[in-house]
């Protein structure tokens, strides 16, 4: 529990807020939502197509719903509104706080721990991205409608992500960001 708390936001300035404080916390946090926006977009008609289209047995249609109610709460909540959204609001505060020119420039990257980070922080985020591009490929050669299936699930906890995102990028310009382990070097 102490290296929880130890780890958890470190001391962050309380000094006024200039542009280039908004500029860069705007830029992380912007790109990573982009990467979401851009997924939601590819694949809501994906997991639309086999509602749209009738294809769904009974079977299937229990399927779906329990895969969207069991992602909602898995993803959506226990991993992207507990873990994943905290540390990516703070890494952006954080940068924004104490800008650096290249960790600036690439901040959406920072925001997900791809670089500035521990040496667990960065496994973790790297290990993540492999296992993600393998599953869109493996997706892609899915048929329909268990590709609309996995992607109606995907789309619902994106957009729970994202909408906590925004949410907690609200809070944290307000007043401060949620305690989070934003896996800093040296910590």
């Amino acid at each position: 529990m102490l290296s929880n708390l130890a780890e958890s936001n470190p001391a962050l300035p309380t000094r006024a807020k200039g542009p280039l404080f908004y500029l860069v916390f705007l830029w992380g946090l912007g790109g990573v939502l982009a990467l979401f926006g851009r997924a939601l977009a590819r694949l809501a008609p994906m997991a639309w197509q086999p509602i749209a289209d009738g294809t769904l047995s009974s079977l299937h249609i229990g399927l779906y719903a329990a895969w969207v109610v069991f992602n909602a709460y898995a993803e959506g909540y226990r991993a992207f509104q507990k873990s994943f959204c905290p540390r990516v609001v703070a890494r952006a505060y954080h940068l924004a706080s104490n800008p650096r020119l290249v960790h600036a420039l690439f901040a959406p990257a920072y925001c997900l721990s791809l670089f500035h980070a521990n040496r667990r922080g960065l496994t973790v985020a790297w290990i993540m991205l492999a296992v993600i591009a393998a599953l869109v490929w493996l997706l892609r050669i899915t048929p329909q409608p268990w590709r609309g299936i996995i992607d109606g699930g995907v789309v619902v906890a994106l957009a729970w992500g994202a909408l906590a995102m925004i949410v907690m990028a609200i809070e944290a310009l307000a007043n401060r960001p949620r305690p989070a382990k934003m896996n800093l070097p040296n910590t």
